[in-house]
């Protein structure tokens, strides 16, 4: 879709190109019947270069495209209303290029889901934190099988764990029937105090879908837009932050294994691959099984308390949740699981993975922007 919006304003850019050469006596134009002076030709220029460097900007430039696209649009049609009678054609397609700047502005403008995460990060991320490396002897109150991860992954030794920022990329899907949609992902976590804001982009048919779940302060909630402009789900309330405090844990196994050390988990020891967490966090309780393999690397992590969501977000349904885990690879300094599934339990039907996702990237301690 890209591609073909930016080949149309590269086309009707390089159109803009015969008003210049009319104006300066370039080339013969039969065509455009109307006088253009030379003043007015330049004008035309000036579209022409504002509309390629907008099909540029497309790709290099994709948050901030639509600032250039708007300026292309108002010199375009203000040269195409000059020479109305020859150049009106132009018009369809400086309409596409008005519902391009629309979605941009929707999508990556101030009243953006993108905009309200970005705040959100550098909000959070501006808190102080206490430095200190995470040592053997703040794992003694952990059970063998959480230790052994914490040394697999190469936590120990390491700054302690303040936030971790994830990119990925992956498909979800609404239901066991449902067709997938790929997407790509960022997420930031803090720990002190704990917050959670992640923002997917995905494709549903040929329209962008934009999810946004923030979490902070004991509160969690999920909206969903399409084309950055229509509502499709909205979930908040208590079994929304239920809900994302089983993922804010999962996310510290999975991402961050360093802040297991954290006060707010009680643990209870299984056998020697197996574990029960007891998270709490402003309110919240919510517990999950985590096993781990010969290798002391984590395999799964299975809980009860994450409802499952309706379609519009409006109802929950009690079903397990789980995240088979498996491709463990280097991120920088730490070895850690390079792809998993979130993973529903239906009672009366087959387990079902409705997300699948590979993470890109995975970095701590990440300092707001300047």
């Amino acid at each position: 879709m890209k591609w073909l919006f930016s080949g149309v304003l590269l086309v009707h850019g390089l159109i803009h190109l015969m008003g210049f050469a009319k104006a300066f006596g370039y080339a013969e134009l039969p065509q455009l019947t109307q006088a253009i002076s030379r003043p007015m030709g330049l004008w035309w220029l000036l579209a022409c270069g504002l509309l390629l460097a907008t099909a540029v900007a497309v790709f290099v430039w994709p948050r901030g495209w639509w600032q250039v696209g708007l300026i292309a649009l108002l010199v375009s049609q203000a040269v195409i209303i000059s020479s109305w009678t020859d150049a009106k054609f132009g018009t369809p397609a400086n309409f596409l290029l008005l519902v391009g700047v629309i979605h941009g502005f929707a999508a990556h403008g101030p009243l953006s889901f993108r905009a309200q995460f970005e705040t959100d990060v550098a909000n959070a991320l501006a808190r102080p934190s206490h430095e200190g490396l995470l040592t053997e002897q703040d794992l003694a109150p952990l059970p063998r099988a959480v230790r052994k991860y914490l040394a697999r992954t190469g936590a120990i030794g390491q700054p302690r764990v303040h936030n971790v920022h994830v990119t990925f990329d992956g498909r979800i899907r609404s239901g066991p029937d449902a067709p997938w949609m790929t997407f790509s992902g960022e997420q930031y976590n803090t720990f002190e105090p704990k917050a959670r804001f992640f923002i997917m982009e995905a494709s549903m048919r040929g329209v962008p879908v934009t999810a946004f779940h923030r979490f902070t302060g004991g509160q969690a909630t999920m909206r969903v837009k399409a084309a950055s402009l229509v509502p499709v789900l909205t979930a908040q309330g208590p079994e929304m932050t239920t809900a994302e405090t089983v993922t804010l844990l999962n996310d510290m196994c999975v991402f961050a294994p360093g802040a297991l050390v954290d006060a707010s988990i009680e643990w209870r020891e299984v056998d020697d691959r197996a574990v029960v967490a007891t998270f709490s966090n402003q309110g919240t309780i919510i517990r999950a099984v985590l096993t781990f393999n010969d290798a002391g690397e984590l395999v799964d992590f299975v809980s009860d308390d994450r409802l499952a969501g309706s379609a519009d977000g409006k109802s929950f349904t009690a079903m397990p949740w789980s995240t088979p885990l498996r491709d463990y690879t280097s991120f920088g300094s730490h070895y850690l699981s390079g792809y998993g599934s979130g993973r529903w339990h239906p009672k009366h039907a087959p387990p079902y993975d409705y997300i699948q996702l590979s993470a890109r990237s995975i970095r701590y301690n990440v300092k707001p922007p300047a």
